[in-house]
């Protein structure tokens, strides 16, 4: 398709999605508060301590964790580490080439690792086997599977899930070095942080978006709530605007779908 004639079909598409949100539906007949299906499953990577894999609507995420001793950041002696990474596989998307993560990919683990971090989801201090010296260091590797919008939210539950679940060894200090016992523990999980990211298309908030709402949206804004209804973070992407009222309405939706999204995930996890 040539250059022109793309343009023309974006154009079309964007002034009939437009329409349709006037009216308050939306290409695929949902609300603009209704998110996608969330599927959940957990306990897929046999040599992970924990995963999760997500299906938001098309939309496919992988998540797995890893957990070894490590050596904490010289400015946080007495905090274990958390380490989010993400990459969007070439096979989930046409426009997604080989080799090293992209500045969305890195982006996409940023926001993912703040609300997690934020939430106060794991006690970082409760990751220490010697202050200073040793730490357990928590890693969550993210596959992007399949893109068809809302990269945010997928890879977030998919975290947070593989969290949820994650067994660790259990290391002891054995004189000057450390021994791993061979026994497992949980990860310490305190919260369940929930993401829930937002566009704005000509002036109308929707929730979830699809790839094809994400091509024409004007501004995105992904808010992160933990389990006392408190926004605990926030990330606003792309070059449009967002109103007083758009925010505050945001930030409703992002509390009030929070507790549903969390009550799947406590039931996907074995929390419930």
């Amino acid at each position: 398709m040539s250059a022109r004639k793309s343009y023309v079909v974006e154009t079309l598409r964007r002034a009939q999605l437009v329409e349709l949100l006037s009216k308050g539906r939306r290409l695929d007949g949902r609300g603009l508060s209704e998110p996608r299906k969330l599927e959940i499953q957990t306990g897929l990577i046999e040599k992970a301590n924990g995963s999760a894999l997500v299906n938001l609507g098309n939309t496919q995420v992988m998540a797995g964790v890893k957990v070894d001793k490590g050596t904490p950041f010289p400015d946080t002696p007495d905090k274990g580490l958390l380490i989010v990474g993400a990459e969007v596989l070439p096979l989930a998307a046409s426009y997604v080439e080989a080799g090293p993560p992209d500045e969305s990919a890195i982006e996409l683990a940023r926001v993912v690792d703040r609300g997690v971090r934020e939430s106060e989801m794991i006690d970082l201090s409760t990751l220490v086997i010697k202050e200073g010296k040793f730490v357990y260091s928590v890693f969550v590797d993210v596959n992007v599977l399949n893109v068809d919008g809302n990269l945010f939210d997928a890879t977030s539950y998919a975290v947070v899930s593989a969290l949820l679940t994650a067994n660790m060894p259990k290391f002891v200090m054995d004189g000057d070095s450390v021994k791993n016992t061979g026994e497992k523990m949980p990860v310490p999980v305190h919260k369940i942080p929930v993401s829930l990211t937002m566009a704005s298309i000509a002036g109308s908030l929707i929730v979830d978006p699809t790839a094809e709402e994400e091509a024409v949206m004007d501004a995105r804004i992904t808010l992160t709530s933990d389990d006392e209804g408190h926004i605990c973070a926030g990330q606003k992407g792309e070059a449009g605007a967002l109103t007083v009222a758009q925010i505050l309405q945001a930030a409703d939706w992002a509390i009030a779908q929070g507790k549903e999204v969390r009550a799947v995930i406590k039931g996907a996890t074995g929390r419930a």
